[in-house]
């Protein structure tokens, strides 16, 4: 017989059963929530029927009203359900650290689509953690995981327990007259969700009760200036070969820079969210995390697409070698032993380590396991956990984990980030033996804060990231904590040494003053920590020596291919006249349509002057172009000048950034300066797209 979840009625005697056929209980789904430790996870059976009685989709109980007092993001106002009337509604009953949330955004998106005007989602964000229950951070993650929909901060549970809600995620549907139909927790997946609303759907439609006019409470996300980097996740040093490697995780990317430089040398990956293997510009990812190096092959932990990938630098393609692009529901027991791993739906794959060159272990968050690829033999195995979410220590194969997120190896011993217990923990691999070096000793999944100290006394919150120095000394991003910490391995005691903690900021300098904003992963080279700073999209840069942290700065691309655009030319303008006194240069730049500014190295101005009659501070001579229109403060005096300005201008097709076109050219602007004139100039510079040759002619 098929076996289902239970689900969770608030009405009494509704006969609702929203079903996840073939799916694992709840409690392999979800996570228990504060004062909910225990969960439901009874398996019933499925029923037999095809045929639903269609009015049995009719719920009596009312949705309990949100608070009016609640911080909303992504609505105009806040949302009560007279304002729902006529919509059906999934409720998302979330903490944004959760794997098995993030494993519900896709579903969630693909029931958006189908029932675009039949349909609003809300998330409910009850945090787990102290920093999810920041407005702010909720904000930023929702961007980060391209949710659109009206979120509520419920940060004090006061939604939460007026649904009855037991673990994260959990989903709740409300009918077009307000009333609760379903309650259920887990991963639940499109299909059951599907064939209930769809029911939903033709049961009002029936009754006249659909509204499908555009829902006008939804708040347009303003639009923010693009940066190179877009929440980076992990950062891989490799100081063999002088380069480091960036998971620009929101760009779909890995970029390569130079360790000391910060040159780009390379950019891996088209940039699209999807899953294709291929040359450099024509492979895709989705949201990529985890790195590991061996020579000149750099593998990479796909995250969204739940694969690993192959990458061949010297070859410059891109192959997948387990995964299969869809996420998993289950997982291989212990000692069993994937021969064809392509065929294999991952969960969550999270973060990379080679070992001996030949094992390659992986955190895989979305099974609460470290598993083992080798890649002699083309195998997958699971390494390290039972499966089960928890805070247990014992053999490799009978100890439990929660959402391992960072590995480090060395001497025989893997150290990995176990960020739902918020524990730093290791597995002795000789040995056979799981241990806690970091965070709670006890069998919990809440027993976090922000203190250093002994293990057991220690607490960390949320911690993504782990590395480690010759020294002997484990390095760790508490990432929820904006830290970044040192654990001695043989004291097992725990020791801020950058970061301020808090909802974290931004800053570079001495330990006393630098800040982090939820760093995500860590790697040690060469006297230096290089951190991926994800909330403040930029890769931080630790001199353990000196105690100062400063930011990467990415800049020119060595090997990426720059065609020249349209030789060097001259503009000569009419003459321009401008008033005495304080003024501005007003520059605006236009480029051909479907082109950008090429984020991956810097566009320049320089400008000059002959005569007296205007001038700007020495400073703002020669400056970064970061926007086709923007002004520069001048000085205008009575007489006569002839402005000049030099562009190196490189730009790129909208949606494609490896070939960059170089456009030089030079503004002459003559200025008269009287009382009659406006307050500055302007200068115009239309860029025109050069004839690019084909392939064959480059």
């Amino acid at each position: 017989m098929k076996r289902a979840r239970s689900t969770y009625l608030i009405s009494a005697g509704l006969a609702v059963v929203l079903l996840s056929v073939g799916c694992a209980s709840a409690s392999q789904d979800s996570e228990a929530g504060a004062g909910n430790a225990t969960n439901d996870t009874r398996e019933t059976e499925a029923p037999e029927s095809s045929s639903p009685d269609l009015s049995r989709y009719e719920g009596t109980t009312p949705a309990p009203e949100f608070p009016s007092d609640l911080d909303w993001i992504n609505a105009s106002r806040p949302l009560g359900w007279a304002d729902l009337r006529g919509r059906i509604v999934v409720l998302d009953f979330w903490t944004y650290g959760c794997i098995n949330c993030i494993h519900m955004i896709p579903v969630l998106e693909q029931l958006q689509t189908k029932y675009a005007d039949e349909l609003v989602v809300i998330g409910v964000h009850s945090a787990k953690f102290e920093n999810e229950g920041s407005t702010e951070n909720i904000r930023q993650i929702a961007r980060r995981y391209g949710r659109n929909e009206p979120i509520v901060n419920d940060q004090e549970f006061r939604v939460w327990q007026a649904w009855g809600a037991r673990a994260w995620p959990t989903i709740a549907i409300v009918d077009p007259r307000g009333n609760v139909v379903a309650l259920d927790s887990g991963e639940i997946p499109f299909a059951a969700l599907d064939g209930f609303i769809s029911n939903v759907e033709a049961r009002f439609d029936e009754l006249g009760l659909i509204d499908r006019s555009p829902f006008q409470l939804l708040q347009v996300r303003k639009t923010e200036p693009e940066s190179l980097l877009l929440f980076p996740g992990k950062v891989l040093a490799d100081p063999e070969g002088g380069r480091l490697f960036i998971s620009d995780s929101n760009h779909n990317r890995i970029i390569v820079t130079a360790l000391d430089t910060g040159d780009v040398l390379e950019v891996i990956g088209s940039g699209k969210t999807d899953f294709a293997d291929g040359g450099f510009d024509d492979a895709a990812f989705a949201k990529p995390q985890g790195l590991a190096i061996s020579g000149e092959t750099l593998y990479v932990a796909d995250l969204d697409n739940h694969a690993i990938r192959q990458v061949d630098l010297e070859r410059q393609t891109v192959r997948t070698i387990a995964g299969t692009g869809v996420r998993g529901s289950g997982r291989p027991s212990s000692g069993q032993v994937i021969t064809h791993p392509t065929q294999l739906d991952l969960r969550s794959p999270w973060a990379l380590e080679l070992v001996d060159e030949d094992a390659l272990y992986i955190a895989m968050a979305g099974t609460h396991q470290v598993w083992k690829y080798l890649i002699s033999a083309g195998t997958l195995e699971v390494a390290i956990g039972n499966g089960r979410e928890s805070l247990l220590n014992g053999t490799l194969a009978g100890s439990e984990l929660a959402q391992p997120s960072g590995l480090f190896h060395v001497d025989g011993k893997l150290y990995f980030a176990d960020s739902e217990s918020s524990s730093i923990r290791v597995a002795d691999l000789t040995e056979n033996r799981v241990a806690t070096v970091a965070g709670p000793l006890e069998n919990t999944l809440f027993e976090f804060g922000d203190s250093d100290g002994v293990v057991g006394d220690s607490r960390l919150q949320h911690p993504l990231g782990v590395t480690g120095s010759p020294d002997g000394t484990i390095y760790i991003t508490d990432t929820y904590n904006s830290r970044i910490k040192a654990i001695d391995p043989e004291t097992l005691e725990t020791q801020t040494i950058f970061g301020l903690g808090g909802q974290g900021g931004y800053r570079d300098g001495e330990a006393s003053v630098a800040e982090f904003d939820e760093p995500g992963g860590l790697d040690y080279a060469n006297g230096k920590l290089y951190v991926a700073d994800s909330n403040n999209h930029a890769v931080r840069v630790i001199d353990l020596e000196t105690g100062i942290v400063d930011t990467l700065i990415l800049g020119r691309i060595d090997s990426i291919a720059v065609r020249p655009g349209t030789a060097e030319s001259v503009t000569l303008f009419a003459e321009q006249q401008a008033g005495p006194g304080i003024g501005e240069i007003r520059i605006r730049l236009s480029l051909p349509e479907g082109y950008k500014l090429n984020p991956l190295i810097q566009s320049i101005y320089e400008l000059s002057f002959d005569g007296g009659a205007v001038s700007v501070a020495s400073a703002l001579l020669v400056g970064p172009v970061n926007a086709l229109s923007f002004s520069l403060p001048a000085e205008f005096a009575s007489g006569s000048a002839t402005v000049r300005i030099r562009f190196t201008i490189y730009y790129c097709e909208a949606d494609q950034e490896q070939l960059c076109i170089l456009d030089e050219s030079e503004v002459v602007l003559p200025v008269i300066v009287q009382r009659s004139g406006v307050s500055g100039i302007e200068i115009r510079r239309r860029v025109e797209l050069p004839e690019l040759p084909t392939f064959g002619e480059l």
